[in-house]
């Protein structure tokens, strides 16, 4: 009897990928339907899922870290995969790698247009985002390509809120967060190609939860200053300060000495935000720093950041985290209760 051929996912790396992403993702992944049952009965059953790592060229190289990779194959490989995971492609936040991956790029296209599902970590869907494969589409990564996103892929509908994306799964196409989602995107893929029973298995072997949340929770505003536009940077400059004051919007206006209307949509262009959401998103990154940090209540810190109404408060915060300020403190008060006896010395 022939065995069943398993199905192959491969790992798209580059010197630009994490290590922790890049073999996480492979010890996990290539543990399905043999770790779990070692673990729990001493009798290691087979390895369900065939995985790879590719490079650009299959030649050996160093990650992130000067940690050596050793690929299996090159992007020359014909073999169509069943799913394609691109590892996290680190680039800064300035930085758009417009024709940095052309062969990784034209193999992508190549692969999905052949039916392989593609998948990415973090800034790999930004490999997904130059080879158009977005376009139209929700997609996620870490939640500082927001902007980039915004201004150099704007045929994207970009999720920076979510963990993992599943908006375009019928077009075999799913994108994950920041790093540490390849955990929720390894589980994804699990159950896809190996069912439920092996993605719970493997998750309690490896002690993974997921994000539940979603990214919200630990993202935390962006303010690249505007130079090019001296009227609107220096009102960024001054609500930097400011914002808590009554009416903000308006006294920005009136400094920058413009109608409201041109001042609302030069100010959207620069920053990417309408003017009062820039405000609230202002604040709402104040109010997170003294609710990880300050023993006052709720309602003080409310108002101290210029919400004078606690439910407003409570409702805006909400909106923006995915948690209430009370959630979002006792989250990050178990991150203080592990840091604290190390910074104490």
């Amino acid at each position: 009897m022939t065995e069943a051929k398993k199905p192959l996912i491969v790992l798209l790396a580059a010197p630009e990928t994490s290590a922790s992403v890049l073999y996480g993702l492979y010890d996990v992944l290539l543990s399905v339907g043999a770790v779990y049952s070692d673990m729990v009965s001493g009798s290691p059953g087979d390895e369900l899922l065939d995985i790879k790592i590719a490079s650009a060229d299959g030649k050996p190289f160093h990650c992130i870290g000067n940690i050596p990779v050793e690929p299996h194959m090159s992007v020359n490989n014909q073999a169509t995969p069943d799913a394609v995971v691109i590892c996290d492609m680190y680039t800064s936040i300035y930085d758009v790698p417009k024709g940095r991956y052309p062969r990784e790029i034209a193999w992508l296209r190549k692969m999905h247009a052949d039916g392989a599902m593609l998948t990415s970590v973090c800034s790999g869907s930004l490999l997904l985002a130059e080879a158009e494969l977005l376009d139209g589409k929700e997609a996620t990564a870490h939640w500082a390509y927001r902007d980039m996103f915004q201004r150099h892929y704007p045929k994207v509908a970009f999720r920076n809120e979510s963990i993992l994306c599943l908006a375009a799964e019928a077009d075999r196409i799913v994108t994950a967060g920041g790093v540490s989602a390849w955990h929720d995107l390894a589980v994804y893929l699990i159950a896809r190609f190996c069912g439920y029973k092996h993605a719970i298995e493997t998750a309690k072997v490896f002690l993974i939860s997921g994000h539940s949340e979603g990214q919200s929770p630990y993202s935390v505003m962006t303010r690249p200053m505007e130079t090019s536009d001296a009227q609107i940077s220096d009102c960024q400059v001054w609500i930097a300060d400011n914002y808590a004051l009554a009416k903000p919007v308006e006294q920005m206006v009136a400094r920058s000495g413009l109608n409201p209307r041109t001042f609302s949509r030069r100010f959207r262009s620069v920053t990417g935000f309408a003017p009062i959401e820039y405000v609230q998103a202002l604040r709402i990154e104040e109010a997170k720093q003294m609710l990880e940090t300050d023993a006052q209540s709720v309602d003080d810190i409310g108002s101290s950041v210029g919400y004078e109404d606690p439910a407003s408060f409570r409702r805006v915060f909400k909106r923006g985290v995915g948690l209430s300020p009370a959630a979002y403190r006792k989250k990050f008060q178990r991150i203080a209760q592990i840091a604290k006896p190390i910074a104490a010395g």
